[in-house]
């Protein structure tokens, strides 16, 4: 255990603040049902470093899907220098979040990986005057753009990114180094790459 709290924990139960992001078992080898919601990363993926680990995730995708993703991920990584980088490799999808602590929802952005496209979510986007009508979506709060090569180069994307920074719930501080958290790897996926 880390931390101030040196409490012995009941057979079982799962302690949390031994490695957030990883879901390890207890004495008798077994998860917490929470742990089990969350998946269970192989011991490879446990072994590897933050970015190994995403390096593996984007790996599954077909190449051409990865590229757009690595050069949206550099972009970003560029124009929120001290966001925190929240890794989610869910059922569906895998989906990268920049926000300006580990709290998802307080994420501004997330790059989405699909079979067959990858999406930049404005987690906040809903009110972003967005006069080329080129966010896609209709909810109370979330829209989206597809990427291709050049999209984040585009002078009105670029506009959308900086309003939506400005607008912010909670700004990043740009001064902290930037952090990359694997926050959930679900043991059951759907395939990566799209069928035939």
């Amino acid at each position: 255990m880390t931390g101030g709290d040196a409490r012995p924990l009941r057979r079982g139960v799962f302690d949390w603040r031994q490695s957030p992001g990883c879901a390890r078992p207890d004495s008798r080898g077994r998860l917490s049902p929470r742990a089990q919601w969350r998946g269970t990363p192989d011991a490879r993926t446990v072994a590897m470093t933050p970015k190994q680990q995403l390096d593996a995730f984007l790996k599954k995708y077909d190449p051409y899907i990865a590229g757009i993703a690595r050069r949206a991920l550099a972009k970003m990584r560029k124009r929120l220098p001290g966001a925190v980088e929240i890794v989610y490799d869910n059922y569906n999808a895998l989906a990268i979040g920049f926000g300006p602590n580990e709290k998802a929802s307080l994420a501004i952005f997330s790059i989405v990986l699909y079979p067959r496209w990858v999406n930049l979510f404005f987690l906040q986007g809903a009110n972003l005057p967005d006069r080329g009508r080129r966010l896609r979506g209709s909810g109370k709060v979330v829209r989206s753009v597809r990427l291709e090569d050049d999209t984040l180069d585009d002078p009105e994307i670029k506009n959308l990114v900086e309003v939506a920074v400005a607008r912010a719930k909670v700004p990043i501080d740009r001064g902290q180094g930037r952090r990359l958290v694997i926050r959930s790897v679900s043991a059951k996926q759907r395939p990566r790459r799209p069928r035939g």
